[in-house]
């Protein structure tokens, strides 16, 4: 990782979007792999979500929360939902959860296409997965 403010990420999920043929403004839900608190802002930028250096005020007033414009991390996140030391598996199946209506209290409404992303070692190996409904189709 030669610079620790940008992750592969922007190339997961370039080559992500480019395969689903959709982009960060079609998403309506996003799932990602938090090891470390940091990791959300690093990642909504890196994912195309908010320009570089902008993540701060892009997840201030609520927009990630549930309810927000961008829900973030549904199911709680590794930070609070749990962390097993492979969390990476969570982000995907909160994904097709958020996607087929079965999240329960936290589900969030009309959603038919959500982003998972994990990552591994120091930040080094990123992995991007976008899940849609058939609607979305």
């Amino acid at each position: 990782m030669p610079d620790l403010t940008v992750t592969a990420a922007t190339e997961s999920s370039r080559r992500a979007y480019e395969m689903a043929k959709v982009g960060p403004q079609d998403v309506d839900v996003v799932q990602l792999y938090d090891a470390f608190t940091i990791n959300t802002v690093l990642f909504l930028e890196d994912l195309g979500f908010c320009a570089k250096g902008e993540g701060g005020a892009f997840v201030s007033g609520g927009r990630i929360a549930p309810g927000g414009s961008l829900p973030v991390n549904t199911n709680g996140g590794g930070l609070s939902y749990c962390h097993p030391g492979m969390y990476g598996i969570f982000t995907l199946i909160e994904a097709a959860r958020q996607i087929r209506g079965e999240a329960g209290e936290r589900q969030q409404p009309d959603v038919t296409i959500a982003l998972a992303h994990g990552n591994g070692g120091q930040l080094s190996s990123q992995a991007t997965a976008i899940l849609g409904s058939e609607q979305a189709l």
